[in-house]
């Protein structure tokens, strides 16, 4: 570890789009000992931005949408900090974790990233099974040191030349409010996985098939989702329709542009 010589500073990055149910939740867990909150939005319709100016002036909205990766890179590229901490607005930060990201903050290690470990609530039920936790994320790094890599989606923090470090306290994450709400978010995330593997992957039926029943094994039994219930269940059900639904959308892509060959 090098030693603080000077006062570090840390900032809060998010990307957001029509947050406003969760915003407000998630920012009065930052707010008040975090330097800077650097919010980029991409076209929300609700009262996301009102909100998010309550606690910032450091907001911005841009009419496209690059993908995942390069949208937090964007973020990024506003943020003046030593330090980032990286937030969705379904998130807050546990009492715990801020007295640890406070410590590491003093401390200012370099060529460290910290990966935090979320617990996740789906339709109002925690789930502690189900390969939902532990569940760790790369979310507090330097900001000179590195940033997220380009991927449309599942994009990751890029840390080559980084040493991984856990913080113990915990992340909280309100991932699904209900299932409209399971529905609108995922839709984001299987077309940006199809789009950024069109033309590249192959798949047909059965490699639909095998992959959504492969996914619903791997959850409810191999992940012990039947502990949790019937969310459990439902949550590996559902995830077996995501994967039959992406598969099946790439094959179809290649299908249609066959026939108009």
């Amino acid at each position: 570890m090098v030693p603080n010589t000077s006062r570090t500073t840390l900032g809060v990055l998010m990307i957001i789009k029509n947050e406003a149910k969760h915003l407000a939740a998630c920012l009065d867990t930052v707010a008040g000992w975090v330097d800077e909150i650097v919010i980029v939005d991409s076209g929300s319709t609700d009262d996301s931005e009102t909100i998010a100016r309550r606690y910032t002036d450091k907001f911005f909205s841009y009419p496209d949408w690059p993908g995942f990766g390069p949208q937090r890179q964007r973020a990024q590229s506003h943020m003046t900090t030593d330090w980032v901490l990286v937030l969705d607005a379904d998130e807050r930060v546990t009492p715990e974790l801020k007295a640890e990201i406070q410590a590491t903050i003093t401390a200012n290690p370099t060529g460290i990233a910290y990966k935090l470990n979320r617990l996740s609530d789906a339709f109002g039920k925690t789930i502690r099974y189900s390969g939902w936790s532990p569940d760790w994320v790369i979310r507090l790094y330097r900001r000179e040191e590195t940033q997220y890599n380009d991927a449309l989606v599942h994009e990751k923090v890029v840390t080559d030349n980084l040493t991984l470090k856990p913080l113990n306290g915990r992340l909280l994450h309100f991932t699904y409010d209900n299932l409209h709400h399971y529905i609108n978010k995922t839709t984001k995330y299987l077309k940006a996985w199809t789009d950024e593997r069109e033309g590249r992957k192959k798949a047909g039926l059965g490699t639909a098939l095998l992959h959504a029943f492969a996914s619903f094994l791997k959850m409810y039994v191999l992940k012990r989702g039947f502990l949790d219930g019937r969310h459990g269940f439902i949550l590996a059900w559902l995830s077996m329709h995501s994967t039959f639904v992406k598969y099946i959308d790439l094959w179809l892509r290649d299908y249609q542009k066959e026939r108009n060959q």
